[in-house]
């Protein structure tokens, strides 16, 4: 079987002894289910106005990536707000 360079790089930490156990995992668990709930709700609506080649453009890179546009656009803007999204500057 080959892998890529994540996989192999994965399979190089758990070789490596990099990978810990946590000691309160059910707590854990919780903790970072909540975390991911409180992320993920979605209690405001925005309008905007788009031109239609950019609503296009929009539509055609969230069906490349498997998701409703309107989910792509706003993980758009969440990485954007918490700086995983850069502007590319020319």
């Amino acid at each position: 079987m080959k892998l890529n360079k994540e996989e192999l790089e994965i399979l190089n930490s758990i070789k490596n002894e990099d990978w810990r156990s946590i000691s309160h995992l059910e707590e854990s668990k919780e903790e970072y289910a909540s975390i991911a709930s409180y992320t993920l709700k979605k209690e405001k609506r925005i309008n905007i106005r788009l031109s239609s080649r950019d609503l296009n453009e929009l539509k055609r890179k969230a069906v490349n990536e498997g998701i409703p546009y309107q989910t792509y656009v706003s993980s758009i803007l969440h990485k954007f707000i918490n700086g995983r999204l850069i502007e590319k500057t020319s």
